[in-house]
């Protein structure tokens, strides 16, 4: 199955006519619940130079707390168009000069204007640049402080020692896997281990690496008793997912949120009643806004890893989050199912070792001949 990552239109558009094929009775329905439990995620857009205005997002308040907001603006990145992406960019190219910038100089620096940069804080769901300053400063301090931003944002050059390699590679996915845990919904994860827990049937929906991170979730799963499938191909997952049923939960993974395969999977999942649920990077991209429930990831790209490579990590750490939940959820049934397994496998294990020790007892007997 490969992953093929449509443009924001197209996708949308794919959405737009699958949802429509659900029928509006049960789309209003569904529609008003996702309404009420996702509340905290309504966004509204904002007129002027472009880009959206943010009224509140996963995992935050209205008011955005320090812990996030470099995360936040690299997921709204490619929501913001125009001067407010020139604002966007340039606080993500020098996070540190922007906490000590004032409003006129972080206007100059990205060719804008004052009232553009209030309203970008205003995007962020702060009240004015105060706060933003503020938020940055806090964060580019903890990061100084743990060591992340030595080499992060730095081409990796052919010539560099790969000690400077690993170092990169290990800051940048630290800063990732921090900046996850920062913007993720605890909530989110309470729902969608409490879906799974109790679900007759899962199915996990990815293409391409997302594939692979859904397949490392389906062994986890299905050591502790969770009827779960893994489908990576496209006529055999639409099969599955149009047998689901109410209680079924699917889970597409797609670090865009765009790949047209997984939406449409998703969507067939939930048009027959499953409860569906989106790991991705953008809370506003088309799977994001098709799932019920929606675990939000970051990333930080480096050389050679652009993003949908950088996300591996990060969902790996969301969906062992989501595992570990679900088991404890599932403990009786969980430890049970650990038991059998390994007492399923322990034959084999010593089979093999009872071989190896044959051997060497074989060579030793030649050794003395």
């Amino acid at each position: 199955m490969s992953e093929p990552e449509v443009d924001g239109a197209a996708a949308t558009a794919v959405v737009g006519s699958l949802v429509r094929e659900r029928g509006g009775q049960r789309g209003e329905q569904r529609g008003g619940q996702r309404g009420e439990q996702r509340g905290d995620r309504q966004v509204t857009g904002v007129g002027g130079d472009g880009g959206p205005g943010v009224t509140g997002g996963p995992g935050v308040d209205n008011k955005i707390n320090s812990d996030g907001t470099l995360v936040r603006v690299r997921s709204l990145l490619p929501e913001f168009t125009g001067a407010l992406r020139r604002v966007a960019e340039q606080v993500l190219a020098d996070p540190a000069a922007a906490s000590r910038a004032t409003i006129v100089e972080l206007a100059e620096r990205s060719g804008t204007s004052p009232a553009t940069v209030t309203r970008f804080c205003r995007a962020l769901g702060f009240d004015g640049y105060a706060d933003l300053r503020l938020g940055i400063a806090a964060e580019t301090g903890r990061a100084r402080s743990a060591g992340w931003t030595v080499d992060i944002g730095r081409e990796i050059q052919p010539g560099d020692p790969l000690e400077r390699v690993l170092g990169q590679i290990m800051a940048s996915d630290t800063q990732a896997m921090n900046d996850t845990a920062a913007l993720l919904d605890l909530r989110e994860v309470e729902r969608a281990a409490v879906a799974i827990a109790s679900a007759p049937r899962v199915n996990i929906f990815g293409a391409s690496g997302s594939a692979l991170v859904g397949e490392e979730m389906q062994f986890s799963l299905h050591r502790i008793g969770v009827p779960v499938w893994a489908w990576t191909d496209v006529h055999n997952g639409l099969a599955s997912a149009a047998l689901s049923r109410a209680g079924d939960v699917a889970l597409g993974i797609s670090h865009s949120g765009e790949t047209g395969e997984t939406i449409e999977l998703l969507a067939e999942a939930s048009s027959r009643g499953a409860t569906t649920i989106a790991l991705t990077s953008f809370p506003r991209s088309p799977l994001a806004e098709l799932a019920d429930i929606v675990l939000i990831t970051a990333t930080q790209a480096t050389t050679f890893r652009p993003d949908a490579l950088s996300a591996r990590h990060p969902q790996l750490v969301v969906l062992d989050l989501l595992y570990v939940a679900v088991a404890q959820r599932t403990h009786e049934r969980s430890h049970a199912a650990f038991q059998r397994t390994a007492q399923a496998v322990h034959g084999h294990k010593a089979a093999k070792d009872g071989s190896t020790n044959k051997t060497d007892k074989t060579e030793h007997k030649m050794e003395e001949a």
